[in-house]
């Protein structure tokens, strides 16, 4: 009988049970069908129990030290354990000691997305929550663009693996593969489009115009009655091809302008409802880690995920304008959220 390397679960299993019953090692060898040493080491091993983890002393950390490290971490946020101490000229404290020392003084966070807001960026979003406090959100148009790529945004492929199985190892593809620029629009309940821009498109103001043209004016807009189209508000934000001069012209003769023209503060995707949606499709489109092999299949998930977000959760997130005024205002002008 020919020694094993090692016992199964089941097989261990069987062990305690049988020596519960008073069976001998020897009895249990042969039973299973195993080499006696086997059995015997895990016996042995099973009695002795786990060794208790001995605490290393931590090394000494003066107080002038302490403080040293507390500047370092406010100077260079987002900086390694390493990092920190060696600025301070702190040597030979191990990677376990640094981290405890700076828990008990800072916290491990991601960068950032969204960009600082100075002082002018606050005031100009409170001047805008004071501006559309009293409007009726139900009758604004809020649009956005996303970008969506073939692999996906990082690190959202997480989930549960069982056990014995292997993670699936993601496509990296430059620049993600490339993607599909996606345009569309939510107001009270209702979803316009999306639209998908052309590949190979550069939205500059012109392009800009002429995909409104092609897409929202001539699909959805011309279709609605004069009583919408009085009360309307069209809400886009900043970005350059939106507020150029040339936009805002065509977007005049076409009949919005002044009030019905919704003026956007600066660094305020917080406060854009459409936001969300991005959100939920993007959830949809890449759950599960699922990526794409060509621009066409994307874009087919975009449209099938779109389809999916009934006019409740649209209505939801329109209703959702008032609480986020507010919260700009109680917030003098910071960001809401996260």
């Amino acid at each position: 009988m020919g020694q094993k390397k090692d016992l199964t679960g089941s097989e261990k299993s069987k062990i305690v049970r049988y020596l519960a019953e008073g069976c001998s090692s020897l009895k249990i060898a042969k039973l299973l069908k195993r080499d006696h040493r086997t059995i015997k080491r895990f016996i042995q091993n099973s009695q002795q129990g786990r060794k208790k983890r001995v605490e290393k002393p931590r090394r000494k950390i003066t107080a002038h030290e302490l403080r040293k490290v507390k500047r370092a971490a406010a100077k260079m946020p987002l900086a390694t354990s390493l990092v920190i101490f060696q600025s301070c000229n702190i040597t030979g404290v191990p990677k376990s000691t640094r981290c405890a020392i700076l828990r008990d003084m800072a916290k491990v966070r991601k960068a950032e997305r969204r960009p600082p807001l100075n002082k002018t960026h606050k005031l100009k979003r409170q001047d805008w929550a004071k501006k559309y406090l009293k409007t009726d959100f139900s009758k604004v148009l809020w649009t956005d663009e996303m970008r969506v790529s073939l692999d996906g945004p990082d690190g959202w492929a997480r989930g549960w693996i069982g056990k014995g199985q292997r993670a699936p190892v993601p496509l990296r593809r430059q620049q993600g593969g490339g993607g599909v620029l996606v345009w569309a629009g939510i107001i009270k309940d209702e979803l316009v489009g999306p639209f998908r821009v052309e590949d190979g498109v550069k939205l500059n103001s012109q392009s800009y115009c002429q995909f409104l043209e092609d897409t929202f004016f001539k699909q959805w807009y011309r279709k609605k009655s004069a009583s919408f189209k009085k009360n309307m508000i069209f809400m886009q934000d900043n970005a350059p091809s939106h507020a150029s001069k040339y936009s805002t012209a065509w977007l005049a003769r076409k009949g919005i302008k002044e009030e019905k023209l919704m003026t956007w503060p600066p660094c305020s995707p917080d406060l854009n409802p459409i936001e969300n949606l991005w959100s939920i499709i993007k959830c949809e489109i890449y759950k599960e880690g699922k990526q794409y092999t060509s621009l066409n299949s994307v874009w087919e998930a975009v449209v099938a995920a779109a389809r999916n977000v009934d006019g409740e959760q649209i209505k939801t997130l329109t209703e959702s304008m008032d609480g986020r005024l507010l919260s700009v205002l109680a917030k003098k002008g910071g960001y809401i959220g996260r």
